[in-house]
């Protein structure tokens, strides 16, 4: 009897302890969720669609830091540097594969030519400053520029984004139009050689 008692005690303390370990090792995942209702305007949710749609990982230019490479959020949502010129692409051998990228992860070549992450703050000259609301939903709805324009290029996933409502796309406008503007000028998407078209 004692030693199904000191079964008993110990799977019970181990049951509580394994407890206490679940619980603590899910604190931080809790912590990053958003408690219901936290989007109490439209900024705020735009704020954490963009967090968590990954939209900093391109258009956030990437910087070498302590640990390796990182994103400059100094320079948040600005796009291509206007001051990193990139050369013309490596040639990528035939095989399975299709691209390269810059290492502030903001230009990326492949067989649709070379393409540059847009400036997202409002900046009138340079960013989406002098965009409407429509023309902003047009574009992530259709994959085209302004709704009627060029195609929006790889690595951009418009599709995904096409997949929220509208008041998702209209609050992530919301957000981007709430950050500073920024000027800084991206290059023009460059069409690849002849021999790709």
């Amino acid at each position: 009897m004692t030693t199904h008692r000191f079964a008993t005690a110990t799977l019970a303390l181990a049951g509580a302890a394994l407890t206490t370990l679940i619980a603590t090792a899910a604190a931080p995942l809790e912590q990053t969720r958003p408690a219901a209702g936290a989007h109490r305007t439209p900024v705020d949710l735009g704020a954490y669609l963009v967090k968590t749609m990954g939209c900093n990982d391109c258009h956030t230019p990437w910087k070498m830091g302590p640990k390796g490479p990182e994103m400059d959020m100094t320079r948040a949502l600005t796009g291509h540097p206007q001051n990193v010129v990139m050369p013309p692409p490596p040639a990528v051998p035939a095989g399975p594969w299709i691209g390269s990228m810059s290492a502030t992860n903001t230009a990326w070549a492949g067989p649709w030519g070379v393409s540059f992450t847009a400036n997202l703050t409002p900046d009138k000259e340079t960013g989406l400053g002098d965009w409407t609301e429509e023309q902003f939903i047009a574009t992530m709805r259709t994959g085209k520029h302004q709704g009627k324009g060029r195609a929006v290029l790889p690595p951009m996933p418009f599709f995904m984004v096409a997949a929220l409502s509208d008041p998702e796309i209209k609050a992530l406008w919301a957000y981007l139009q709430s950050l500073p503007p920024v000027k800084n000028r991206v290059p023009q998407p460059i069409d690849p050689p002849e021999s790709l078209r």
